[in-house]
């Protein structure tokens, strides 16, 4: 028997008894509860978080242009009641 066939039949075997094995339900019961656990944590996925970061950045540096926009009326509206 060829050294591959040979890893070929203790891989198949292996997993063979490891599907039938408690080890199986075990970690589908692991699975199980992670994901319930996940669910209960109201996660986002990476995508929704890198979306609403740029969001946030957007909102934030339009939130700045503003500001400055406000003092330099400001600015405007005091040099034009000091000439009056």
């Amino acid at each position: 028997m060829e050294t591959k066939q040979f890893f070929d039949d203790l891989q198949a075997k292996l997993g063979k008894v490891l599907e039938d094995s408690p080890a199986k339900d075990i970690e589908k019961n692991v699975k199980a509860l992670l994901t319930q656990g996940f669910a209960k944590l109201d996660l986002v996925t990476r995508e929704e978080f890198d979306a609403q970061a740029l969001q946030l950045a957007n909102i934030r540096a339009r939130l700045d242009r503003l500001e400055k926009r406000i003092e330099e009326l400001e600015t405007q509206l005091r040099q034009a009641q000091v000439r009056h």
